[in-house]
């Protein structure tokens, strides 16, 4: 028995003593170890931990200015106080939370932007257990695994309840809408949190606590601003907040960042890559994804400005004169449908527009009243039957095609009876006393039949009366098309602004042949104001077809004290094409638009004593709007006639149901003449403005 607990006490201290061999051994390897990783690798790990990465991005600049012809600003930046967040390397969303929850408590932060999704997410970051128990031990088994995260997140918001997204206050909204700027842009780029109605104290106090709020900051951001208001806004265009989603990569390939704003509309879009200026590009010098110094690479510089063609003073009084001829029209009677009215002034030798107005009347829900707002675009985004303005292209049609004979212009003007068709005839021959006309008598007293007779002659037909009408129609609209192209009519202006329209064609393989004659009269195509406006300056200026613009220089960034910068590049007037005729014709032309206002038959006699000189043509188009038979006016005109400056288009939709004599049918005359003398009050006064300046000088 003895024996056999000596033997039993013997193994007791092998095997401790195996033990503890075993646990030296461990903790030799383990010292071993840490000596290989002290002695050998101790460099590389103590470099590895003072290791710093040098990051460039690069930063926003304020746009280029936009200038009048006469250098009046248009379009500033104003400068505004900001509070920027730079997101880390490798952000950690409990450290981002902490810094969003500590800013929130410094500013007030506006909550409108943030969406339900917005709420969902930041319930479930700040109740990660009850957002946990919201999966099942099966799905969790189901989908366990980092690639099935997403499917267990997806499960968790639609399991958030109502109740539950209520239980957010108006504090934890605070944060979630600071949270949400602060995660919305890119690693070691400065995003904008807040820079409207940042207060002093804000910005006072958040600069002072910056140890106790990583990766924000304070600076001095920009927004666009306006100077004239309303006038002109369509046309100035606007920017986004951030790059827009269906053209992002776009931008991105380009060198854009995600937060960037770009031009969404018109000029601001339009010259975009001259507008949005050269960015700063600074060094971010980063250790542990902690940004520890920024160091200036390159200085940005503002985009370069724009100088317009636009005359802004002349642009505000041609507002005006329209605005008051709406509201007096509709006072005396006008449509209910008269809700706008266009005007587009055009230097018929350069090209260069000096006024795009358009001005709708519509009710302001919000305000419960009517309101006028700039509806500029639409001289080339909208179209309309202009009517009896385009004879001029009708009579030049009939000379290129060979329908008129320039030696014997004469055609007898009665009332046309063809074959099933109801009467077609001139306005002022109604009661069928015929009488020849000659090419300007016809555009004098707008013909109708004088157009007519051209139009079948250019499809190859004649007239006889009961018959039916023998005419090609297609070669007719095809040659009436194409020539009306020539002058600007049907086809783009080729203005330097996006979104320009055509207009309407009417389908010819529909139309019945007598369509033709609607078309030489105006009324089968629609065409916009600014058709219109090119159409009489190639008429004014002898044929030539010139691009519209509305930029007319481009300069580089001005100095701090608000002076223009050099002249980086100059818009050349471009001819687009010569019409295909001779000067004779296009003067037989002019002179036809001449006696329109100045012979005593003329449909445009309201001219004929004005000191300005104009020539040009009304119109008067029967349309339907919303089903209600009304009229169009509109006009075409140029002055002074022996000299063109200025050439002009009058466009006023649904102006009345139907046509009255007297002058509440005169709206488009009343207008155009107003603008006119405005442009020639205007040049006459800064005539003697600077006739002043020069005695003063001497």
């Amino acid at each position: 028995m003895k024996n056999k607990d000596k033997k039993k006490k013997s193994h007791v201290p092998i095997r401790m003593n195996m033990l503890f061999f075993i646990v030296f051994l461990l903790f030799a390897i383990l010292i071993l170890r840490l000596g290989v990783i002290q002695i050998v690798y101790g460099e590389d790990a103590k470099r590895e931990i003072e290791r710093t990465d040098d990051v460039t991005v690069s930063t926003s600049t304020p746009r280029g200015l936009i200038y009048d012809k006469n250098l009046k600003l248009l379009v500033d930046n104003k400068p505004r106080k900001a509070i920027t967040y730079t997101p880390a390397k490798t952000p950690n969303q409990k450290e981002t939370l902490e810094t969003a929850e500590a800013l929130a408590k410094i500013i007030k932060q506006d909550t409108d932007k943030i969406t339900e999704r917005d709420k969902i997410d930041f319930w479930i970051l700040k109740n990660p257990k009850e957002a946990e128990a919201k999966i099942t031990k099966e799905e969790k088994e189901k989908y366990e695994g980092k690639e099935n995260e997403s499917e267990m997140y997806k499960l968790q918001r639609e399991r958030v309840t109502e109740e539950e997204l209520a239980s957010l206050s108006q504090e934890d909204l605070e944060v979630l809408a600071i949270y949400r700027e602060f995660t919305s842009g890119y690693a070691l780029v400065p995003q904008i949190v807040k820079n409207d109605n940042v207060t002093k104290e804000e910005l006072a106090f958040v600069s002072e606590h910056l140890s106790l709020l990583p990766g924000v900051d304070t600076t001095t951001d920009w927004e666009r601003q306006y100077v004239f208001k309303d006038t002109l806004r369509s046309i100035l265009g606007g920017i986004t907040s951030g790059l827009p989603a269906e053209n992002i990569d776009y931008y991105l390939s380009r060198g854009y960042s995600r937060n960037d704003r770009v031009g969404k509309s018109y000029l601001e879009l339009q010259y975009e890559d001259v507008l949005r200026g050269q960015k700063e590009k600074v060094k971010n010098v980063t250790r542990s994804g902690n940004v520890l110094e920024t160091v200036l690479l390159q200085e940005g510089m503002r985009g370069k400005d724009l100088v317009l063609t636009i005359d802004i003073e002349l642009q505000q009084a041609v507002d005006k004169i329209i605005e008051e001829a709406l509201i007096n029209t509709k006072r005396k009677g006008g449509t209910g449908l008269l809700d706008r009215a266009f005007v587009v002034l055009m230097d018929p030798n350069t090209g260069e527009i000096l006024s795009l107005s358009g001005k709708q009347y519509l009710y302001n829900e919000e305000k419960g009243k009517y309101e006028f707002t700039d509806f500029a675009a639409g001289n080339f985004t909208t179209s309309y039957v202009v009517g009896s303005s385009v004879k001029g292209a009708t009579v030049l049609t009939g000379y290129m095609t060979g329908a008129i004979n320039p030696n014997n212009t004469s055609i007898l003007d009665e009332p046309l009876h063809i074959l099933k068709t109801p009467v077609k005839s001139s306005w002022f021959n109604r009661g069928g006393n015929n009488v020849y006309l000659t090419d300007r008598q016809a555009l004098a007293r707008s013909s109708n039949v004088y157009m007519f007779k051209t139009a079948i002659a250019i499809g190859g037909g004649q007239y006889r009366r009961n018959q039916p009408l023998g005419i090609d129609k297609e070669l007719a609209f095809s040659e009436m098309r194409n020539h009306f192209g020539q002058l600007g009519l049907g086809v783009r202006t080729g203005i330097d602004l996006p979104g320009e329209q055509i207009g309407y064609q009417g389908n010819v393989e529909t139309a019945e042949p007598g369509k033709v004659l609607d078309f030489s009269i105006g009324q089968f195509d629609t065409f916009t104001p600014l058709q219109l406006a090119q159409y009489v300056s190639t008429i004014a200026n002898g044929g030539y077809r010139m691009q519209p613009q509305i930029v007319k220089e481009i300069r580089e960034p001005g100095d701090k004290d608000g002076g223009i910068g050099p002249l980086a590049q100059a818009m050349e007037p471009k001819v687009l094409n010569k019409v295909e005729t001779s000067k004779e014709i296009v003067e037989r032309v002019q002179q036809g638009f001449w006696e329109v206002f100045h012979s005593p038959r003329g449909t445009g006699k309201f001219f004929k004593d004005k000191p300005y000189r104009a020539a040009g043509k009304t119109g008067t188009a029967e349309t339907r709007e919303q089903g209600t038979d009304v009229w169009n006016l509109t006009l075409v005109a140029y002055a002074p006639y022996e000299n063109p400056e200025v050439a002009m288009s009058v466009v006023v939709p649904s102006a009345y149901l139907n046509v009255r004599g007297g002058a509440e049918n005169q709206i488009n005359s009343e207008i155009g003449d107003k603008v006119l003398q405005a442009y020639f009050d205007l040049k006459a006064n800064r005539g003697k403005e600077d006739k002043n300046e020069d005695n003063v000088e001497d």
